[in-house]
């Protein structure tokens, strides 16, 4: 899996807590980007392939060299199941194989909900909180609001700074997208949510974890 912690150079890192800092500037709200290596570890998915390719390369070898024998077949399976379920916990590509597309989305709604709470993004005075998660191992972007902001802005509203983002993961501009994505946050929350004259930073201005 991708490891988050090398995803962003440290010039791109204080680029994008610039970009959180400007927007939050104009907004009681506070915006927090985070970027994980992946939602779940999807152990099921290691399990099933590691199966299903020790099954096959038994069934190869006990044709190939022993006649079919089941006797070859079992050892042969054994032996070949624990290196077949590492070979796909270390290959992205091939672990994605045995991963649903329903499940890869629960997962990725499940951590952003999660980490909504353990960052304490619904802690804020005003409870406008807005979390920008990206999974680098799914390929998703998750935009998660507190209470506060979903109650004047519609949720699909947010469907905009997911494509925003996900086109840069895309395209490998991903730093470029995520100022966007956030620059566009700021101009939403303004709207809705100006900036005080107390205000302050509540919360960090970039996660990765």
């Amino acid at each position: 899996m991708k490891k988050s912690d090398g995803f962003f150079s440290e010039d791109e890192q204080r680029r994008i807590e610039a970009a959180v800092e400007e927007a939050e500037k104009r907004t009681s709200g506070e915006i927090v980007p985070m970027v994980v290596g992946a939602a779940y570890d999807y152990p099921r998915a290691e399990i099933i392939g590691g199966g299903f390719f020790a099954l096959a390369f038994a069934s190869l070898f006990s044709w190939w060299w022993w006649n079919a024998s089941l006797w070859a077949f079992l050892p042969a399976f054994l032996l070949l199941y624990l290196p077949c379920k590492w070979l796909i916990r270390f290959s992205t590509p091939l672990k994605k194989l045995f991963i649903a597309e329903a499940e890869i989305d629960a997962e990725v709604e499940e951590k952003a909900l999660v980490s909504f709470v353990e960052q304490g993004l619904h802690h804020t005075r005003d409870n406008t909180g807005i979390l920008i998660l990206i999974c680098l191992f799914e390929h998703r972007v998750e935009v998660l609001a507190d209470r506060g902001i979903n109650e004047v802005v519609p949720t699909q509203t947010w469907q905009e700074i997911v494509a925003i983002v996900t086109e840069g993961l895309r395209q490998g501009q991903a730093c470029n997208a995520l100022c966007r994505a956030i620059d566009r946050c700021g101009e939403i929350l303004t709207e809705h949510f100006p900036v005080r004259e107390d205000d302050t930073d509540e919360l960090p201005n970039l996660i990765i974890d």
